[in-house]
């Protein structure tokens, strides 16, 4: 089982940046996928949702309206589309993959910086 996120990198603030998730090794489509992030200091927090069913989202408050989830079960990806972005976004941001059973798999992360 693989998770690879892509895409991280240091952007400044007000610009975009899209997130790439590649799952391999268990049923992509049938898995709910999410974005977390993690700051320095601080818990991982929940970033968005996506469900397997019906591609249902959501998103924490403070990204709501700036940050767009997404997913292609042709390609077995989910994306990350980031807007309009502030500093307090930065953090290592990563991919999770869950099972209606519970079980779930974690990527490796990616790392966002936004600073002028």
């Amino acid at each position: 089982v693989q998770l690879v996120e892509s895409g991280g990198g240091l952007v400044q603030p007000g610009g975009s940046l899209r997130l790439s998730c590649s799952a391999s090794g268990f049923t992509f489509s049938s898995y709910v996928m999410s974005w977390y992030r993690q700051a320095p200091g601080k818990e991982r927090e929940l970033v968005a949702g996506i469900t397997s069913a019906d591609g249902s989202t959501n998103y924490a408050k403070s990204v709501k309206g700036r940050f767009t989830i997404s997913r292609d079960n042709t390609v077995n990806t989910v994306y990350l589309q980031m807007n309009s972005l502030k500093p307090e976004d930065t953090a290592v941001y990563y991919c999770r993959g869950v099972a209606g059973s519970g079980r779930g798999y974690w990527g490796q992360g990616t790392q966002v910086i936004v600073s002028s």
